[in-house]
């Protein structure tokens, strides 16, 4: 039996993290005799499979996010902290965020995951897609390469500058390396004098034998059929082996560039270290069939940051649709314990998988049916628009999209995050002294939790060159932008 601590008589469930499982939870349990509290870095609900369109300026932030408490609103048994989690006193039954202390009587964790580089400090050069900041940041990058071309008297440096290397033949890195392509030779093809955006290389990197491994090889090679028809240069069975501000080697050829976008893989968020759990290579915590962490069964782990095992004995995918069964299965199984019953062990219902490779081009594959081009794509965005949370973000990216469709046009071309048309130099990384106490302390008062941008102390060196300093954690000012690139800090939440 579990304690009874709250106000109201009724367990409390305490869900660190907002993403489609742990949103999943709570709403699930919006009848449910609990005291539902909810936890994230952020105040809003990112859907991240759209999250690419915004960083190549098809949708803007606001049309794919949703704040956390208007969608809880209505929900009475619920409520909403705006925290970063920094771990767990299992003892005490405690969530440890930002000075204070949350009880629990059951614990969700839903905390997601971050970009992994395997073990090589590239965040400063390599730009992941995780969060809005993420993609505003790159949809600057990518728009003030084109910008920078435009007055770059230099020809090597303009063909720099216009080369966009994407790593990863993933969904994320298929659909941006088309998203990008599209952007360059339609979207912006008439917009500059001097230079032809539809001459700009965008090339994407796996080091498998296929792009889109989850899928069929036919659906994988109807991928690459259709980036290589939109000038996508496609290269198989390479791994990066360096890159910098500049370019990117494989092994001994060098490919120069400008922007560099990573989609080659993930790694858990620390949960398995609040917990002092078992973990996978990947760092996600081993759970049993009912998705409890082993010797703890009010504690559950779900998502991207679980290694839960399908009845193949396979890991389940890092995907939107297992975080949201997970979530609804966490809370349907706190509903039958309260009232004395059991549920079967979790199982992942696979409806399929899609990805989108471009105007009127997709892959889907449905069980044993396979779908490519014009009804894979109107399947997908279909999908996509149903699986929005929220009326007016379904209306607003599905009006985007037909405006998109029928005028070629990206509506959101915005630089934002630069002061006037300020356009930094791209400089070799520059090590500076560690801050002063006065500058620590403005950093962690005004610095981003993930990511050290606008509020960040930044020196000007005279020299052209930004460095940004926090927490002792140098990097090199992000190549166009003046804003530094994302930086791992302490930890928040997906």
């Amino acid at each position: 039996m579990i304690s009874n601590h709250t106000g109201s008589g009724r367990p409390r469930v305490v869900i660190v993290g907002a993403g489609f499982g742990g949103l999943s939870a709570a709403k699930q349990l919006a009848q449910a005799p609990f005291d539902v509290t909810v936890i994230d870095r952020h105040n809003y609900h990112l859907f991240q499979p759209l999250l690419y369109q915004v960083a190549t300026a098809a949708l803007s932030p606001g049309d794919i996010a949703s704040p956390i408490r208007g969608i809880l609103y209505r929900q009475k048994n619920a409520n909403v902290i705006l925290a970063n989690v920094s771990g767990v006193d299992t003892t005490r039954s405690e969530v440890l965020a930002e000075g204070r202390r949350i009880p629990y009587d059951y614990l969700v964790i839903a905390t997601g995951a971050e970009h992994a580089y395997f073990g090589h400090d590239w965040s400063s050069y390599a730009l992941g897609l995780k969060t809005i900041d993420d993609a505003t940041y790159l949809r600057r990058r990518i728009l003030l390469a084109f910008e920078r071309a435009e007055a770059e008297p230099d020809g090597d440096e303009r063909r720099r500058l216009l080369n966009f290397v994407v790593v990863g033949g993933g969904p994320t890195g298929v659909e941006i390396a088309g998203a990008i392509a599209e952007l360059a030779k339609r979207a912006l093809a008439a917009d500059f004098r001097s230079i032809d955006p539809r001459c700009a290389r965008v090339i994407l990197i796996e080091a498998g034998p296929r792009l889109l491994t989850p899928f069929h090889p036919s659906l994988s090679e109807a991928a690459q059929r259709s980036l290589e028809q939109l000038g996508v240069e496609v290269r198989l069975g390479i791994s990066v082996t360096d890159c910098d501000c500049s370019g990117v080697s494989l092994g001994p050829e060098r490919l120069q560039t400008r922007t560099i976008v990573w989609a080659a893989g993930v790694k858990a968020s620390p949960a398995a270290e609040w917990l002092n759990a078992e973990r996978d290579r990947a760092g996600r915590v081993k759970v049993q069939s009912d998705l409890s962490v082993p010797g703890r069964p009010n504690i559950f782990v779900i998502g991207d940051v679980a290694a839960a095992t399908g009845p193949d004995g396979q890991p389940l995918p890092g995907v939107a649709p297992v975080a949201k069964q997970q979530g609804w299965y966490v809370a349907n199984l706190l509903v039958a314990r309260a009232e004395g019953k059991t549920l079967p062990a979790f199982r992942y219902r696979d409806l399929g998988s899609m990805a989108t490779i471009g105007r009127k081009r997709a892959v889907a594959q449905l069980g044993a049916l396979k779908i490519s081009g014009f009804p894979a794509w109107l399947l997908w965005s279909l999908a996509h628009i149903y699986f929005l949370i929220g009326f007016r973000n379904r209306l607003t990216v599905a009006m985007n999209w037909g405006w998109n469709y029928l005028t070629f046009q990206r509506g959101t071309r915005l630089i934002t995050g630069i002061s006037g048309s300020r356009i930094e130099d791209v400089l070799p990384a520059v090590m500076t002294a560690p801050p002063t106490a006065a500058a620590e302390d403005a950093v962690s008062s005004r610095a981003s939790p993930s990511h050290l941008v606008r509020g960040s102390i930044v020196n000007r060196a005279g020299n052209g060159r930004d460095v940004a300093q926090s927490d002792n954690v140098h990097r090199e000012t992000s190549a166009l932008g003046g804003t530094p690139a994302a930086i791992s800090a302490p930890w928040g939440l997906e």
